[in-house]
């Protein structure tokens, strides 16, 4: 009976698709700092071995520096972009008035023309609209705003839960950085663990690949963004152009979210050309990324962009946003553990059939 369902595919990945499921939904979320500090080792564990070779420094102490370096470059960032937001506040905050006034200047336009296509008083309709419009701001500005400032104890709790994961991450990756040959070798040496160790080391070997390639496409992209931009002499183009190389790694969004709205804000102040830019570059954005994420990433699992697709709906529908991570993920780890146990199964039935 258990030889029967083993060599039955598809009893097989519906076991493994349950198996993963109550690991991402239930599992996943208890361990996923000490989960993060072996992707961190995995990625960075080359660069630990090389500075303990060559500058003789132990591997946790590297895993402190790496771990400093990364901090500090994290700080800076949102310090920058924080500093940009603050700095910048004054200069929208004089800008609504004048903003809202050429709104009023469009909506009268467009009531004159639709009142009189449909037959309604354009006056009307126009005060109508720039009411909506009004209750619209006044909401946000009377219940919005006064409700974000009031849920103060969400957010330290919010905090509490970030600190407690960082934390738990560090102390978890300065161990790790001391045994992880040690516990990869042990693993090794019971056979029952091999399957486990195979799929694991695949999945984070994966991941540490991917990583490493949305870095390297994010920066490309930012710096490409911010040189435009910055060139074109679009308002604070050289931190639109950063955020759209950040933003880039959001499947479906990516510097869209950034460069579209850009382009018609653009357009709204009758600048076509820095919006005829704003364009340009998101098509090259485009271009760049389906250029080089095959060649950073490659064919290494085998998954056609279809089914990666395919999972990241599927997993939306299941994880809500985290799923964007979780879907593909799930995906990859089924894949990889049913080619394991595949792989195994006709090892053995070869095995048996030679003898």
């Amino acid at each position: 009976m258990l030889s029967r369902w083993k060599n039955n595919k598809v009893v097989l990945l519906l076991l493994l698709t349950g198996a993963v499921y109550f690991f991402l939904e239930y599992i996943t979320p208890l361990v996923a700092p000490v989960l993060t500090a072996m992707l961190f080792v995995t990625i960075f564990g080359p660069t630990m071995k090389k500075m303990q070779e060559k500058l003789h420094i132990h591997r946790q102490i590297g895993a402190i520096i790496l771990l400093l370096v990364a901090g500090a470059i994290l700080v800076s960032l949102i310090w920058i972009l924080f500093s940009w937001i603050v700095g910048s506040l004054p200069g929208w905050i004089d800008g609504l008035d004048a903003l809202y006034g050429e709104l009023q200047v469009i909506v009268h336009r467009i009531c004159e023309t639709v009142g009189g296509m449909i037959g309604v008083d354009s006056v009307y309709l126009e005060d109508t609209i720039l009411s909506r419009i009004q209750e619209g701001i006044d909401y946000f500005q009377l219940e919005t705003v006064p409700g974000m400032l009031s849920q103060s104890w969400e957010y330290v709790k919010a905090a509490g839960a970030v600190g407690g994961f960082l934390m738990t991450f560090l102390i978890a990756a300065v161990l790790l950085a001391k045994d992880y040959d040690d516990i990869m070798n042990r693993l090794l040496d019971r056979e029952e663990c091999h399957v486990l160790l195979e799929v694991i080391c695949g999945i984070i070997r994966y991941i540490a690949t991917f990583v490493k390639a949305q870095v390297i496409i994010m920066s490309v992209i930012g710096a490409v963004c911010a040189l435009g931009l910055g060139i074109g002499g679009v308002r604070h183009g050289v931190l639109w152009g950063l955020l759209a190389g950040i933003l880039d790694a959001l499947p479906f969004v990516g510097t869209g979210i950034v460069l579209i709205p850009l382009a018609l804000l653009q357009l709204f102040y009758g600048s076509f050309g820095r919006a005829a830019l704003c364009i340009a570059l998101y098509v090259v954005c485009i271009f760049l990324r389906e250029f080089l994420e095959p060649r950073l990433i490659g064919k290494r699992i085998g998954v056609t962009p279809i089914a990666v697709l395919i999972s990241l709906y599927a997993g939306i529908g299941l994880f809500g946003i985290w799923g964007i991570i979780k879907g593909p993920l799930g995906f990859i780890l089924i894949y990889q553990t049913y080619l394991s146990i595949r792989r195994r199964m006709e090892a053995k039935e070869g095995v048996l059939t030679r003898e």
